[in-house]
């Protein structure tokens, strides 16, 4: 499966629309690293990868068990360490509405680990860059 996504920066500083298909987000840095603070930044869109994947594919594992969940929520901290190349994601997960058993908060923790985003960051990452 691919996708594609298409940021335009243009003079004001650090402002960039991204599309994808028919939807539209808006990124931008922080005061203090020059932007406006209008969107969410790059390191923060990467996090809400992980939390949005997560939250979604155990939505998906639990309406199909019929498990009576009100509400997921997926907390991802991102910290990033460039000098060692290391990138440590803490995902916290908590579920509203729910009584769940210690086997089926197992299982859930197995479901969150295939979440195809999850997925992708634990696997060999390439980027291959053209200038056009």
């Amino acid at each position: 499966m691919a996708v594609t996504v298409k940021a335009s920066l243009g003079k004001t500083k650090y402002y960039t629309e991204v599309v994808a298909g028919e939807n539209h987000l808006i990124t931008d840095e922080p005061i203090d690293k020059g932007g406006q603070n209008k969107g969410f930044n790059p390191f923060e869109i990467l996090a809400t990868s992980l939390a949005s994947c997560t939250a979604a594919t155990l939505r998906m594992y639990i309406d199909r068990k019929e498990w009576n969940v009100e509400n997921i929520d997926v907390e991802v901290e991102l910290e990033n360490f460039p000098l060692t190349k290391l990138a440590v994601f803490k995902r916290n997960i908590s579920f509203e509405g729910a009584d769940l058993s210690e086997e089926q908060l197992k299982r859930l923790h197995t479901i969150a680990d295939a979440c195809p985003v999850h997925k992708i960051l634990l696997n060999e990452i390439q980027i291959q860059t053209k200038f056009s």
